[in-house]
């Protein structure tokens, strides 16, 4: 299979199309990325005709996660009045033992079959996996840290306002503090100082909410990491969860990257291998839960607002659950999340797996049992997407959920 290089040149002319997961953070991001000299755009499409170019180039046996992005990548090709010529696509490998490494292999073996196999494909890794990676020098790499912070603390406030605000303006508000966000982290300088004053900022303008104080049912979602999070890809759950009703609670996107880090520490201490990339990450892991633990105190100190976990905390809620060493796909971290959530209260627990996901069937519904068994009063309800799967059927399930924790909340 042939590889189109991506140029340095082609920075200068080249669309880059970049598949959704999470629109804020992402759009973030990506306005990091421009700030570097690379032109690109986020794909916002949300349709079924992109499952049915999903299942047109991609095996129908390979994991929906692939057959969703690879379908959105090719359907903006082909009806979003690109020029074919002057685009590139970007797609993000998480370097571990998931298929989610291999994705950019079936991108450009799709592209081939569909006759585009002439369009450049961009890896955003930072384990060398790919001849052609994006190159991210470290003030990039922190502005999009920054992003991922940023998009974690907007995230969270919405969702603990949205399903209580009496004027509809919450997303209004996150969608003016997104590109605000953008222009902050685009300026020549930036530093902790102009940090700290936008996180109070966002904080005081949700605080401004009108909210109506009766409380909702929260309910936690996990699992596979572009399920949880996409709309494209979990049929929108959020918004289903809300309008039945519900208050959305889930760990950011921070914490899986976190996961990713702190996953090289543990290597070296159970196997004693790449001492030396487990150094170097242990003091990328300790930056980086500082820079949470400062968010966090501010949160705190400036609202009622919950804030996001501190990361040490998730680390040890798995403690007589399962193995740190367990780290193929979210591995123990989506164990880690349903503790966390059991542990805040949320007693309606949404487990999001794409169908025949293996490290996530061990690690979300293997793990179902032993969690309800340490607490009962718990209703964590496990969903299966595919590109074949009822989406009728997926509702009926979560509604019974949410109906039957509405109950025990009549009876507390």
């Amino acid at each position: 299979m042939s590889k189109s290089n991506f140029t340095e040149e082609m920075k200068k002319t080249y669309k880059i199309l970049v598949p959704t997961m999470l629109p804020i953070h992402f759009e973030m991001m990506l306005g990091v990325f421009k700030k570097y000299g690379y032109d690109a755009e986020l794909l916002k499409t949300n349709h079924d005709g992109i499952k049915e170019y999903g299942l047109k180039y991609v095996h129908n046996d390979t994991c929906y996660p692939a057959q969703v992005v690879i379908g959105q990548l090719i359907d903006a090709i082909e009806n979003g009045g690109y020029d074919k010529n002057k685009i590139a696509l970007m797609i993000t490998q998480t370097g571990g033992g998931c298929r989610a490494s291999n994705y950019i292999s079936l991108l450009r073996k799709a592209l081939e079959n569909a006759g585009y196999g002439y369009i450049p494909v961009l890896s955003l890794n930072f384990s060398g996996l790919d001849e052609w990676a994006i190159d991210v020098p470290l003030p990039m790499a922190v502005r999009s840290g920054y992003a991922l912070m940023f998009g974690d603390l907007i995230m969270c406030l919405k969702n603990q306002c949205l399903p209580y605000e009496t004027e509809k303006v919450t997303e209004t508000i996150s969608e003016s503090f997104t590109q605000k966000v953008i222009k902050t982290l685009t300026e020549k300088h930036i530093n902790i100082i102009k940090i700290k004053k936008l996180y109070i900022e966002i904080i005081d303008k949700f605080k401004s909410i009108p909210l109506d104080k009766k409380q909702k049912l929260k309910v936690g979602i996990v699992g596979e990491i572009f399920v949880k999070f996409s709309p494209l890809g979990n049929n929108n759950l959020e918004n289903l969860l809300v309008e039945n009703g519900g208050e959305v609670v889930m760990g950011g996107l921070l914490d899986f990257c976190m996961y990713c880090i702190y996953n090289a520490v543990v290597d070296a201490k159970l196997y004693g291998i790449r001492k030396l990339k487990a150094f170097m990450f242990k003091i990328a892991y300790r930056f980086v839960l500082s820079r949470q633990r400062f968010l966090i105190k501010i949160i705190k100190k400036h609202s009622n607002f919950t804030p996001p976990s501190d990361f040490s905390n998730t680390i040890k809620a798995v403690k007589g659950y399962i193995s740190l060493g367990v780290k193929m796909g979210e591995g123990w971290l989506l164990t880690a999340e349903m503790l966390e959530l059991i542990e805040q209260g949320v007693k309606c627990i949404v487990c999001t797996q794409p169908f025949g996901c293996l490290p996530n069937h061990i690690v979300g519904k293997g793990m179902i049992k032993i969690i309800k068994e340490n607490n009962p009063d718990v209703n964590i309800v496990p969903i299966d997407y595919d590109a074949s799967a009822s989406k009728v059927n997926q509702e009926n399930r979560i509604k019974l959920m949410m109906a039957s924790g509405k109950e025990a909340m009549v009876k507390l």
